[in-house]
């Protein structure tokens, strides 16, 4: 109970990040299309006056987008968040949140000038102390109401194109599994007709930065709501796993005695409700999920389609995908073949990276797997073994992202799917995020896995390594370089040489060829 009376007074007295803030689910805001809120510390919107950021007009991407979605200005998503506002606040420096109100992830101080590197570790390394209270922070997350951020109920004609706000209060950890069912939610097309062909957390570029920056946001969000500024999500190694090592009551919940459809009653989240898990349901009425409570988590480990999932992922499987070097590829969707980022979702084979729709490997395999709550994209939230499942899949990625040290210019900036360029905005979070923010190590996000920590650099080659791992990648520019500017050096020498013969042969005086006021305005460039 002090726990809970504890967050409850923490969550009031600080900001946090997610889907439409409270401040701006209002009439004004969005007739006006303006979120820019102002920042306690001086009351100025976005904290101006403190030079923490102003309000700016949102800039969206212009770059072309792939095939898959063939319509326009039929979503509320899309161009995101313009439907809604297109001005917020745009911080500046370390500073970050919808009203510039926070720091950036792995800053902290009053200045947010200071580094941080959290380290998350292994759930089965976790004292029981320390379990339990991770444990104790779900359930207060699925109990504590946000306050600063709410839901919206409707679409945004059928909020009078705002005019009939239509938004809803919900808990913590509900905010989380709502954000993740819209971003993968159908597309709604009137009557009862739907498009399905639609995500924009899943099968595409995005996959893997949306997930990284939803879990930075609910790590932040449990740090904020329990007062503990260490607290790091655990994950869960599934590699090699004979069943869910997880699924007990002494962790995420065992199977109830008489139906194994549900959770055993010594667990707390067997009392959980699930939201947003009735998509054919929404679809029908063409209506958005408002986060009404629709039964327990359902979960049967094991007991899946094996033709589809037949075992879960081995340490072979994963290593193979990290073996591949592109990160994306061909149509940049779950047809994919030989990218990475296709592979560890689990929609190409985890042993020959082509492209298998029809079977699930390493990410999907896990979701199949659990057969339950977890096995439906919209609502697979709802189930918590979703954020230790994640974090490992997260861990694989910075793996990738260590071994192959790839610019940002690896990750596509146009021609993906739809949401899922560079330059893209992430939905739906507000404050806003691109896509492109988060393909870079977790160490620059104030974060590192315990089983992924390096010892310091021990030689000057270790240091070097990731400068000659770029320079690699440029080296056919460099020789060209190299080529031209000899090729102009011999010129000039040439010139140089004729011109001193001819200088020999004559006493005539000849004129500075540039003034010397003009001189000093000559810029020397290289084009390659």
């Amino acid at each position: 109970m002090l726990l809970f009376a504890m967050g409850f007074l923490l969550v009031i007295l600080q900001p946090s990040m997610g889907q439409f803030p409270r401040v701006c689910a209002n009439t004004q805001s969005l007739l006006s299309k303006e979120c820019c809120p102002p920042w306690d510390g001086d009351g100025s919107p976005c904290g101006e006056l403190s030079s923490r950021g102003s309000c700016q007009n949102i800039l969206l991407s212009q770059a072309p987008l792939g095939p898959q979605f063939p319509f326009s200005g039929v979503d509320d998503r899309e161009d995101w968040p313009s439907v809604f506002y297109n001005r917020t606040c745009r911080c500046e420096g370390n500073f970050m949140g919808f009203n510039c109100g926070e720091c950036k992830f792995g800053f902290s101080g009053i200045n947010c000038t200071e580094r941080q590197l959290r380290t998350r570790r292994n759930i089965f390394q976790l004292t029981t102390n320390e379990k339990n209270k991770f444990l104790a922070y779900l359930n207060l997350a699925k109990n504590i109401p946000s306050q600063d951020y709410v839901i919206a109920t409707g679409t945004y004609a059928q909020m009078n194109n705002g005019s009939n706000p239509m938004f809803r209060d919900i808990s913590v950890y509900d905010l989380f599994v709502w954000m993740h069912y819209y971003a993968s939610r159908d597309t709604l097309l009137g009557g009862s007709s739907v498009w399905r062909d639609i995500d924009f957390a899943h099968e595409a570029p995005g996959f893997l930065p949306w997930h990284r920056a939803f879990l930075l946001m609910w790590e932040r969000q449990i740090q904020k709501i329990t007062g503990d500024e260490n607290f790091t999500i655990p994950y869960w190694d599934w590699r090699d796993a004979e069943d869910c090592g997880v699924c007990t009551d002494e962790y995420m919940g065992g199977r109830h005695p008489t139906n194994p459809n549900l959770l055993s009653l010594a667990s707390i989240f067997s009392s959980w409700q699930v939201i947003c898990t009735r998509s054919e349901e929404y679809n029908s009425q063409q209506a958005l999920c408002n986060a009404t409570g629709e039964g327990p988590i359902r979960r049967n480990p094991g007991n899946n389609d094996k033709s589809r999932t037949p075992r879960l992922p081995s340490s072979a499987d994963v290593e193979f995908c990290l073996s591949l070097t592109q990160y994306e590829s061909g149509s940049m969707d779950k047809m994919a073949n030989y990218s990475f980022r296709n592979t560890l979702e689990g929609f190409a084979d985890p042993q020959t990276a082509i492209s298998n729709p029809s079977q699930s490997g390493l990410h999907n395999a896990l979701h199949i797997y659990m057969n339950g709550s977890m096995s439906q994209v919209q609502g697979s939230a709802n189930d918590p073994i979703f954020v230790l499942h994640h974090a490992f899949v997260d861990s694989i990625f910075e793996r990738w992202l260590r071994r192959h040290r790839p610019m940002l210019e690896v990750y596509p900036a146009a021609n993906a799917p739809i949401g899922h360029n560079r330059e893209n905005y992430m939905v739906p979070f507000i404050p806003l995020y691109r896509n492109g923010e988060f393909f870079k190590s977790s160490r620059e996000l104030g974060y590192d896995y315990e089983y992924l920590q390096e010892p310091a650099l021990q030689s000057f080659q270790d240091f070097l390594a990731p400068y000659l791992q770029q320079a690699r990648q440029i080296w056919a520019w460099l020789v060209g370089a190299a080529v031209v500017g000899g090729i102009v050096t011999a010129v000039l020498t040439g010139l140089t040489k004729a011109c001193r013969k001819k200088k020999r042969g004559t006493s005539e005086i000849q004129p500075l060829l540039i003034e010397s006021e003009d001189y000093n305005n000559i810029t020397y460039q290289s084009n390659f």
